[in-house]
């Protein structure tokens, strides 16, 4: 038995205007801040009302802390819970330093405070931290106490100047590592942000930093991270590796071109003997590619680096790098995702160097004679065991190095195009962190991308041969309420929790919400979530190691065909019937939402017991986001609709509208027996902003709904209870007929 619903819409309807960036890729589940906090999987702590910039610059999982730098002060956040126990250190810059900031004209609220930026462990009981100081850097060594359950946080030794360690403009990034008590910075090391520097400080050994002033080496650089990372199995031939772009010069010197770059040098590194002293001898750079390739050869390059992450293996030369890049177009504006492998990385480190040769300065690849030992090998490792020191380098070496950092090729991604790109979207990524996560048809990498608009998308990757593109988005969460674009981002594989942070707070959110994908299998199966899988009774947390008996999941094909037969799949698939009316030359709207932006809606129509056709759609009939909006009604648009939605050859019928057509005269008279909008009031329509629909409708529609529209309106507020339409259509017809010869403003008879 169909279940009967009227919904007559007289000159009243929907329609759906397309959003900007329609085009891309759509999450498949969409959660606000408050729904997000429904679920029960995130948490959210801050300071004050006030934004304090915070920065999450270290997450320690044996001690189960995460540590995050703000402006003035220092917090120690539960890892496990960021809103319990949380303990703060209030550490302002001196009244002198912020005077003196403002007297030298630096921003009082985003630049004369103490942002702290480096936050490293230094043993196992303290913290070295450093804050900009309001222009004048300063560090000190903070007391965490040898255990978390010791609940101590102080700072326990006086402060010592931050020069060469943090920049002095809080809003010039600063990237670090410490390495057996040392700190190797990445930063600007003086008042007016004009000499970049590489610099290893808080050491026993002499201080080393790159070559000063000489753009060969580094040219108004932005770092944007620092990782140490071994190479080879002798411990003396580790690099850090420094992720950085900088503005470079082309060959007219009249043009600045941003390139993202990597720079390597070797931690035991103590320079040179005659030359370069107390600068770096090991110091190489390369460029950093992500871009594509358009279908007449020209690159099209996301040239700016935004982050990085790396995805480590039990191999360090399998590590992946995963960055995301940004265009510094005015007119070609998007993001990108572009994963290198770090064995592609270190064999451009290990080919030819780059030369300027000729008057215009062209770079090839060097021809000379290649001193030994090789430029950029670090001495007492597995190339170079009888020296122990960098200053037993020839002369040779060294010059090579001052006058050639430069690699000749530069590095690009695997397939030599990125994994993910966004173009025309009202957002940009600014922050990357992955999981590898096992499924039960194969391990797969799950991506967490923050966007500048408060965001964090969750995306998997699927593999080349799949039923689908390279990548889904499966959720698309609002992290902060503001929407204050995302600052860092922490994973943790072992606690299954992400860790979020903007101007406005930290938030912490759970890798899985297996729930909101639906209550039944398919939607389940159709989600593909390598975290999730049906469990006999609902979507839940899937574990390898689980029971295979009524487990369902199929990332790599997402098929609820075969996966799902057993659990009323049959009745899944089909929509109870509904009957609809629209009146003759108005419009009416027939609804049908899809619940995945992958599935693709096709409408049928099936008259009496003829065969279902697919909806000619044109001017008059239009299908939108939310369904079917006919305008003019006819008589030849009656019968029975089917919405068909189908994602990855699955089909669904989502609405089945058997939809009737209503005389305008049978109306007119039905209508006189209250005021004209009465009658339409009791009709349940969508509601849809005005000026999303003002373009589909003539000047005298337009009247009608804004009347409608008031009418409404007035008998909400004076609690009136709509009137429903009752009665047999061919008895109302053959009532119509009966009483043409009446007036029609009399009232009708009560039947």
């Amino acid at each position: 038995m169909a279940v009967q619903a009227i919904f007559v819409l007289v000159g009243v309807f929907v329609c759906s205007i397309s959003v900007k960036g329609s085009s891309q890729p759509q999450a498949r589940v969409y959660l606000t801040f408050d729904e997000l906090r429904e679920t029960k999987t995130s948490e959210h702590f801050s300071l004050s009302h006030h934004p304090l910039d915070y920065r999450i610059l270290l997450m320690d999982e044996d001690q189960d802390r995460i540590y995050v730098g703000s402006k003035d002060h220092i917090l120690s956040l539960n890892i496990n819970n960021i809103s319990q126990e949380p303990l703060s250190v209030f550490w302002p810059a001196s009244t002198i330093k912020v005077e003196e900031c403002k007297m030298a004209g630096k921003d009082p609220t985003h630049g004369c405070g103490n942002f702290v930026r480096v936050i490293q462990a230094f043993n196992r009981t303290h913290l070295y931290v450093c804050g900009s100081g309001a222009f004048s850097p300063v560090c000190t060594y903070l007391n965490r106490g040898r255990r978390s359950e010791d609940q101590v946080f102080v700072i326990d030794s006086k402060c010592e100047s931050g020069k060469g360690r943090c920049s002095f403009n809080p809003n010039v990034n600063t990237v670090s590592v410490m390495i057996n008590e040392e700190l190797f910075s990445g930063m600007y090391i003086d008042f007016m942000g004009t000499d970049a520097a590489i610099f290893r400080s808080l050491t026993k050994r002499n201080a080393v930093r790159t070559d000063q002033h000489n753009s060969k080496w580094l040219s108004e650089p932005m770092f944007v991270d620092a990782h140490v990372i071994p190479d080879g199995t002798d411990p003396n031939d580790a690099k850090v590796y420094f992720f950085f772009k900088e503005k470079l010069t082309d060959n007219s010197r009249s043009t600045k071109q941003i390139h993202s770059m990597i720079a390597r040098i070797c931690p035991n590194d103590t320079g040179g003997l005659r030359s370069l002293v107390n600068k770096w001898t090991t110091f190489l750079k390369a460029r950093l590619v992500c871009s594509v390739t358009d279908e007449d050869g020209p690159e099209t390059y996301f040239d700016e680096l935004e982050d990085v992450f790396l995805l480590e293996t039990d191999n360090p030369r399998t590590t992946l790098v995963y960055g995301i890049f940004t265009t510094s177009s005015s007119v070609f504006k998007g993001s990108a995702v572009c994963v290198y492998h770090l064995s592609d990385i270190q064999t451009v480190f290990n080919g030819p160097f780059a030369h300027k040769e000729g008057p215009n300065h062209q770079l090839i690849s060097y021809q000379g004679r290649i001193p030994y030992p090789r430029p950029g090998t670090c001495p007492g490792g597995a190339f170079t065991p009888n020296m122990r020191t960098t200053k037993e380098f020839p002369d040779d070496v060294v010059t090579f190095i001052r006058n050639h950092p430069l690699m000749y090729n530069s590095i690009y991604p695997i397939h030599r195009r990125p994994l993910i790109v966004r173009i025309g979207t009202d957002y940009k990524y600014t922050k990357i962190a992955v999981d590898r996560v096992n499924a039960a048809d194969g391990r797969y990498h799950v991506l967490f991308l923050g966007t500048d608009r408060g965001t964090v998308q969750k995306v998997v990757v699927l593999p080349a041969n799949s039923s689908s593109r390279g990548e889904l988005i499966l959720e698309e969460l609002e992290v902060f309420k503001n929407h204050a674009p995302i600052t860092t981002l922490k994973i943790s594989s072992k606690k299954q929790q992400l860790y979020v942070s903007s101007n406005e707070g930290v938030s912490q959110v759970s890798l899985h919400r297996c729930h909101i994908y639906g209550t039944a299998c398919a939607d389940c199966c159709l989600a593909r979530d390598p975290y999730c899988a049906w469990d006999g009774h609902s979507c839940s947390r899937f574990y390898p190691t689980g029971k295979r008996r009524s487990r369902r999941q199929d990332v790599r094909h997402g098929n609820p065909l075969t996966q799902c037969r057993g659990f009323n799949l049959k009745a899944y698939r089909n929509a109870a019937e509904i009957v609809q009316y629209g009146v003759k030359n108005n419009t009416t709207f027939l609804e049908c939402a899809p619940k995945s932006p992958q599935a693709s809606i096709k409408w049928l129509l099936q008259k009496d017991k003829d065969r279902r056709k697919e909806v000619k759609l044109n001017e008059r009939i239009i299908a939108t986001s939310q369904g079917l909006l006919i305008r003019s009604v006819q008589d030849s648009d009656q019968g029975l609709y089917h919405c068909i939605a189908t994602e990855n050859s699955f089909k669904q019928t989502i609405a089945k509208i058997n939809f009737k057509v209503l005389d305008s005269e049978m109306v007119a008279v039905v209508t006189d027996k209250w005021s004209p909008w009465t009658w339409a009031s009791s009709v349940r329509a969508l509601p849809f902003h005005p000026k999303d629909i003002m373009g589909a409708f003539s000047h005298s529609e337009m009247q009608m709904i804004n009347q409608y529209c008031k009418d409404t309106r007035q008998q909400h507020q004076h609690g009136e209870e709509s009137q429903k339409i009752r009665g047999d259509y061919g008895k109302l017809k053959a009532l119509i007929n009966s009483r043409k010869s009446r007036n029609r403003r009399n009232q009708l008879p009560e039947s």
